[in-house]
């Protein structure tokens, strides 16, 4: 059975994330985890959960069927440890940054991916010697839903 594309766009993020440059990412999840019973070694570290999807007709046709509109938004949390923790951040935002926008279609333009980009970073207090960042990330895309 073919992989859904929510599941691919989510599979897209998680590749390109891995492959970051420095400071590339030890731990890259959609699996959630205890941010504190990590080990140091497992910094820094990225969740990625799919956090809402709002759908909009774009053709209509016979019941049922026409072209619509996607956009899910996911959640990147990043998580860095140790000190210079502004420093370590803010190179964790512009490395995620930079990964993303290398392919602002996915590499699933066939798909129907039309574009995605950040559209909000947050910094998230956290007790030293951690420290949080939360990025929004909004993928859109096009399906055909068809009648059955």
């Amino acid at each position: 059975m073919a992989q859904n594309l929510r599941e691919q766009i989510a599979d897209n993020i998680i590749t390109v994330l891995k492959d970051m440059d420095d400071p590339s990412p030890v731990l890259v999840t959609r699996e959630p985890f205890v941010v504190q019973e990590l080990a140091i070694t497992q910094f820094p570290a990225i969740l990625v959960t799919a956090v809402t999807e709002e759908r909009s007709t774009i053709t209509m046709g016979i019941p049922g069927a026409g072209r619509r509109q996607g956009t899910i938004q996911f959640r990147i949390q990043g998580f860095v440890r140790g000190t210079e923790l502004d420093l370590k951040r803010n190179d964790l935002i512009e490395r995620i940054e930079e990964a993303l926008d290398g392919d602002r279609y996915r590499s699933l333009t066939a798909s129907g991916v039309t574009d995605s980009q950040i559209t909000v970073i947050e910094v998230i207090e956290r007790q030293p010697p951690l420290a949080e960042i939360s990025v929004t990330f909004e993928v859109k895309y096009h399906y055909l839903r068809t009648a059955t």
